[in-house]
Formats: C-alpha cells, structure tokens, sequence
C-alpha cells in the first residue's frame, strides 16, 4: 500500500520516497517482499502519489494496481479485487526496516493446519514502539499494528503478536524516520 498522501509525514518528498539509509521505503519494502516467499509483489498506487507510481513503474519486478485514493480501508478493497480475491498478504510502504524473515514468519502464523489461510494482523507491543521512541498512532489493549496483514477468505481477523523491532517502525512523522534511519544499517545486517 503506497498510494496515501502521508498527511502526517512532514518529508519534502512523497512518504514512500522517503529514502531512509539512501534507499526510498517503497523500495526497501519491495525488496523485503521479494525476498520472501511472498508468489508476487502488487504496490496500490494512487493518485495522491504520481512519483511513487512512476518509481514503481521502472520496477520490473512489481505490478502497479491504480486505486482511487480514497483512503486505506477503500483503496485496499480496490487492490485485493484486481489481484484476484484473496488471500494476500498487504504491508504499508512506510514500513521501511521491513526483512523476508518477519513477512514468511506472517505467512506461517496465517496458515492453519488444514491449509486454509486465515486473516491476520500482525501487532507489536506499544511499549516496543515507544521504547524505540517511534510514534504510535492506534492502539488496542496495550498493541499497535504494524501495517503487515494477511487477508484471507475469512472476515474475522486473528491478530498476531510480534516483538521484532523491526516491524515497530513505521514512519509517520519526521522522528519515525530518523529512528528508521539510525537502525537501517544494524537490521540490514541482520536480514532474517
């Protein structure tokens, strides 16, 4: 999902080009996805970010899908449908320290033991995000989402508990991006 204005964010660039360590986030999380065991990367784009289209147009390796810009929970039906229905995995391009290990990790949690993939949100601790001092946003019991979900056929959603620093980091604002940045370089090396 890259197609949201990122009102929050306060960067000169559009929020998914922001580059954190030289590379722009949407490109971090791409790389991430292909690194998984994720079949195919589609990045829901919109009109609310024209350059982030156009970057991801010179990606071979990720189809575009146009949505209308008319929020998440809108442009995330759009994109699901052109992909075919379901199940998908969906993760936010504000992601930026996003590795293979925590996506095939999500994929396996959503699995069931008869096959069948169930929907799942994947939540890290308030108290991870805040001692890392990133900003958190919303809140349910003490848990924030992380912007990496499985949506199966199911409509009651399971949530995922994770203590991986590296999926507590979204950048939403200027401080976001400056932690993202001073940790980009030890969880580059860490990979999986």
């Amino acid at each position: 999902m890259c197609g949201g204005e990122g009102s929050r964010f306060e960067g000169d660039v559009e929020k998914p080009l922001f580059p954190v360590d030289g590379v722009p986030m949407v490109d971090r999380v791409c790389d991430a996805l292909g690194a998984s065991r994720v079949d195919e990367v589609y990045a829901a784009v919109s009109p609310n970010a024209p350059s982030t289209r156009t970057r991801l147009a010179e990606r071979p390796d990720v189809t575009a899908i146009e949505t209308p810009g008319e929020g998440y929970v809108a442009d995330l039906g759009v994109a699901i449908e052109a992909t075919g229905g379901g199940p998908v995995l969906t993760v936010a391009a504000d992601l930026p320290l996003l590795a293979a290990g925590p996506v095939d990790r999500a994929l396996d949690a959503a699995l069931s033991a008869d096959g069948t993939v169930r929907s799942l949100s994947v939540v890290v601790p308030v108290a991870l995000k805040e001692q890392l001092g990133v900003s958190v946003d919303t809140e349910m019991d003490g848990l924030a989402p992380t912007g990496l979900n499985v949506v199966g056929p199911e409509a009651e959603d399971e949530t995922h508990v994770n203590f991986d620093a590296r999926l507590a980091v979204n950048v939403n604002r200027a401080g976001d991006a400056a932690v993202a940045e001073a940790l980009a370089g030890e969880v580059d090396s860490r990979e999986s």
